[in-house]
């Protein structure tokens, strides 16, 4: 059966948290990937929110000037149930682009 590839694209996330997208069935991320578009070194923090709670892929990491970090590498996966919110934080002004790629309504 065939997959339902999407991209989601986040230009310039700050010091407010940012929803990537909200998953609406059981997906698939197969790739995070947030670039530093900033003069200077970044910290982000980047989560699934459930109901009320965060479940950190990665907190307070750092991306030097002009670089980019990876979060999902070696044909690891991560899987988003419906409701579930990929959210991503910088800790400076309009700082961070993110690029994530899923597979939508997992099929059997």
């Amino acid at each position: 059966m065939a997959q339902d590839f999407e991209r989601h694209l986040d230009r310039a996330t700050g010091t407010g948290a940012v929803t990537v997208f909200t998953s609406n069935s059981d997906d698939t991320v197969v790739g995070i990937r947030c670039a530093n578009i900033a003069a200077s070194a970044i910290s982000i923090d980047v989560y699934i929110r459930n109901s009320s709670t965060n479940y950190y892929i990665i907190k307070g990491a750092p991306i030097p000037v002009g670089s980019s970090l990876e979060l999902i590498d070696s044909g690891s996966k991560i899987i988003m149930q419906s409701g579930d919110a990929l959210t991503v934080l910088s800790d400076t002004a309009s700082s961070l682009d993110t690029v994530v790629s899923r597979i939508d309504a997992i099929s059997t």
